[in-house]
């Protein structure tokens, strides 16, 4: 098998770091299937619990106030649990916590459907979000180690699973709703589908071997290479919160699409993202990573630009389409450049980079709402387009991205 180099002290009687081996027998590109599996199943497990918002706020009959507070409880378990993930795979290896953390996400999921109550239910999303992290930071991992046996770029193709993951998940939910089937049975179906998964592809994930790791603290002397890096990932992540939880309310309110047109926006931004994820890597070979990700920032602020100056169905569609093509590959690529940082071990970096980027997760959506309450959401749409332009700035003037293929 392959394994994860490790980073070990420098020190007169430091042992050799061991020499990394390959086992013949399995091909990079089983491997690859692997990783993409495990990615796609997290996604699936995500989507599924997304599909299933409405039926547990009318289960528990939450109010609009009230789910939006429980809501958060998720992305907080992720947030602060970041160092935790980090030093964890650091320690113990991406590939083994990635196979004890991805059983139990669809198990915690299971748990969200047996919820009576609001507080039950901030507990389980709450777990939801503190495993999630760990299968994050474990899958995120393994898919640097794996793009490693390559002389190319893979990373953004097992985002690519992720999102058809989502649009899977999506399908499955409302095929489970339509059918009549509970909640916790479909919770099941999913966490059957991810046990098999990690029994079939546990041994083609890449290994990783512990030695004594280098003493770095999270919270200390934080790495400023990794604090760039997560400026430029909470700048897609703040796009991509705003897109998730308002692109519906934009179409309905300022572009006045008919309700039956209402979804088109969000669709074209998933599907564009998920394509431009799987054609990332090619680009990347074509132009380079540093050139792709100018280019991305470039579209997120032209496609928002567009959706505000021309708020039509077509010209709006147009907009979150070339939006959906330039966040497509910033957070993958921000990883990647993460995962090969020589002072750092790729789970902490990981971790680093993760801790400041999903803050636009938690800070974007909000801050959509504030400046429409003051302005209107035309002008929120304005303010998240020039985080586009952040991210062609960030990534021009300074070399925490190369342009490498």
């Amino acid at each position: 098998m392959i394994e994860e180099p490790v980073s070990a002290p420098v020190s007169e009687h430091a042992e050799p770091e061991p020499i990394p081996s390959f086992d013949i027998t399995i091909s990079r590109e089983r491997i690859r299937i692997a990783v993409a599996l495990f990615y796609f199943c997290q996604g699936l497990a995500f989507a599924s619990w997304a599909s299933r918002i409405p039926d547990i706020k009318s289960a528990l009959n939450l109010s609009d106030a009230q789910l939006g507070t429980l809501l958060f409880a998720l992305p907080l378990g992720q947030l602060l649990t970041m160092p935790l993930s980090g030093r964890l795979v650091t320690q113990y290896g991406s590939h083994r916590v990635l196979c004890v953390a991805a059983p139990l996400y669809a198990l915690v999921l299971t748990c969200i459907a047996l919820v009576s109550t609001g507080w039950q239910l901030g507990l389980a999303l709450l777990a939801f979000g503190i495993v999630g992290n760990m299968c994050n930071i474990a899958v995120n991992t393994q898919g640097v180690a794996a793009e490693q046996l390559y002389s190319r770029s893979v990373m953004t193709s097992f985002h690519g699973a992720w999102s058809i993951a989502g649009f899977t998940g999506a399908l499955i939910g409302l095929l489970m709703i339509n059918l009549h089937v509970d909640t916790y049975l479909h919770f099941w179906i999913i966490l059957i589908c991810v046990v098999i998964n990690t029994v079939i592809n546990q041994k083609y994930l890449v290994r990783h071997v512990v030695t004594e790791q280098r003493k770095t603290s999270f919270f200390t002397k934080p790495d400023g290479v990794l604090i760039q890096l997560g400026i430029i990932g909470f700048c897609s992540m703040a796009t991509e919160g705003a897109m998730f939880d308002w692109s519906g309310i934009y179409f309905k309110d300022i572009v006045r699409a008919p309700s039956s047109l209402v979804v088109v926006g969000y669709a074209s931004f998933m599907i564009m993202m998920a394509a431009g994820r799987f054609l990332g890597d090619w680009a990347i070979r074509r132009i380079g990573r540093r050139t792709l990700l100018q280019a991305s920032g470039c579209f997120i602020f032209v496609g928002m630009g567009i959706a505000v100056v021309f708020p039509t169905v077509t010209t709006a569609s147009l907009g979150f389409m070339l939006v959906g093509l330039g966040v497509a590959c910033v957070v993958p690529s921000i990883y990647s450049a993460a995962g090969r940082n020589a002072n750092i071990s790729p789970g902490v970096a990981l971790a680093m980079v993760s801790s400041v980027s999903y803050l636009g997760f938690l800070m974007g959506p909000p801050l959509i709402g504030y400046v429409a309450e003051l302005a209107s959401l035309r002008y929120s749409y304005a303010v998240i387009g020039l985080f586009g332009l952040m991210i062609t700035t960030l990534i021009s003037m300074t070399q925490v991205v190369k342009n490498e293929n």
